[in-house]
């Protein structure tokens, strides 16, 4: 190893996980945690969910406590955005001007909410999106009995935040250009099911529209949103989750390939010395023989103990070719899901009934067990299916194909790209 310190940029989970995991297998130098925020590392799933709800508050979305923090021997950069780094010599710039020698770097900055340009929302008050801790304590104390949210993107996050606000009492109108929420990735079922349940619960759906102005009250206070429809809705806050952009700026200049995050090898190498980890690490996925890009707390931690044993035994990489997991709670209900379904061809309700709200869907891509997604399910139902993902079982060879009567008919298909967070 370098005399040079390890510095990895990205305070959250996929950055303080690789931390741990190199004290956890011997690595006893500086080690050195840049973070754009200025608060501890926090977990972010929880934010649409009890955080918003009110039933937890910011100290118990702590990664660790403070205590936990201090046995890790962190030279901790809190508050402070990494602007550049010089991969040929080893260097990364600091917004405090700092020049920070490394010996190796993990880039872990994650993504940010995406934030579409709407005709009126600019400088108008009510407008947000959820991604930091910030951006959800200023939403949490707008969520009150009888206030009107609009929701715009039926993606994880707005649908998440959609089922909070309803059982706090908010009128939620949810915004979704495509024909039903999740169809593209998880399909016609799940997509249905997730309409049907928002519905039943008093959530507004409209599906196959897109938000096309903001109205402003006196005062620039949200009045209402505009539908390409030619519909308006009141409301008095608007939730633009409408996806994300991993952050990558601030390697433009470097020579790193940044193409929808930074570009790995099966090692998640992006160059000598640098790796990648979390939501903004592009890397070639060895089982699905592709490049992935994904958007889930559960990957993150467990990429980040592959690059802790990649930069300190380089002589002796692994792949990291997990099975990827994600999941949500909505209503009461979990769904989780393993795999990769995105862009498949195929996809078959193989056991349950979605009129309970407890069923399980396989996904085909090519000839291949591509995903499976259970709702309402104990999680020893997905043990089996999972196995048989990480061995790369032939969809002949599973339960699915022996049940074409309850086939549901193929989607288009979506190119790989990348799944969103939980």
């Amino acid at each position: 190893m370098s005399d040079r310190p390890v510095v990895v940029v990205g305070a959250s989970a996929g950055g303080l996980t690789t931390a741990a995991a190199l004290r956890r297998l011997g690595y006893t130098g500086r080690l050195v945690v840049v973070g754009a925020e200025p608060h501890p590392p926090y977990d972010r799933p929880p934010l649409s969910k009890q955080f918003l709800s009110g039933a937890w508050d910011p100290p118990r979305l702590a990664l660790r406590s403070p205590a936990e923090t201090r046995t890790l021997g962190l030279d901790m950069r809190l508050g402070t955005a990494a602007t550049g780094v010089n991969p040929e010599e080893r260097l990364v710039h600091l917004d405090d001007g700092t020049r920070l020698p490394y010996g190796s770097l993990v880039v872990a900055t994650g993504v940010r909410a995406r934030r579409p340009s709407v005709p009126g929302a600019d400088g108008t008050d009510g407008i947000h999106v959820l991604r930091t801790l910030d951006d959800a304590l200023a939403l949490r104390p707008r969520l009150r009995a009888g206030r009107r949210l609009v929701i715009v993107g039926a993606g994880f996050a707005g649908t998440e935040t959609a089922a909070t606000a309803r059982t706090l009492g908010v009128e939620v109108t949810l915004v979704e250009r495509s024909a039903l929420p999740f169809a593209r990735v998880l399909g016609d079922t799940v997509g249905g099911f997730l309409t049907g349940t928002h519905r039943a619960h008093g959530v507004d759906v409209r599906t196959g529209v897109s938000v096309s102005g903001v109205q402003s009250r006196p005062g620039g206070r949200v009045g209402a949103v505009l539908l390409s429809d030619g519909s308006i809705v009141r409301a008095d806050d608007v939730l633009l989750a409408v996806g994300s952009v991993p952050n990558t700026e601030w390697l433009d200049g470097s020579g790193l390939d940044v193409a929808d995050g930074l570009v790995c090898d099966r090692f998640c190498v992006a160059a000598p010395g640098v790796y990648a980890v979390g939501d903004v690490a592009r890397w070639h996925h060895p089982r699905f023989g592709t490049s992935i890009r994904v958007e889930h707390r559960t990957n993150a931690a467990e990429q980040a103990l592959t690059v802790a044993h990649n930069l300190l035994h380089p002589d002796r990489p692994r792949p990291f070719a997990p099975v990827p997991y994600f999941w949500t709670d909505q209503y009461g209900v979990r769904l989780q899901a393993y795999g990769h379904p995105r862009g498949h061809d195929q996809h078959v309700l193989v056991e349950g009934d979605l009129a309970q709200g407890r069923f399980l869907v396989a996904y085909r891509t090519g000839d291949r067990l591509s995903a499976v997604l259970a709702a309402g399910l104990p999680p020893r139902t997905l043990r089996p299916w999972r196995e048989a993902l990480a061995t790369g079982t032939p969809w002949t060879a599973t339960a699915a194909a022996t049940a074409p009567a309850r086939s549901v008919a193929p989607h288009t298909a979506v190119p790989a790209t990348h799944m969103e967070d939980a």
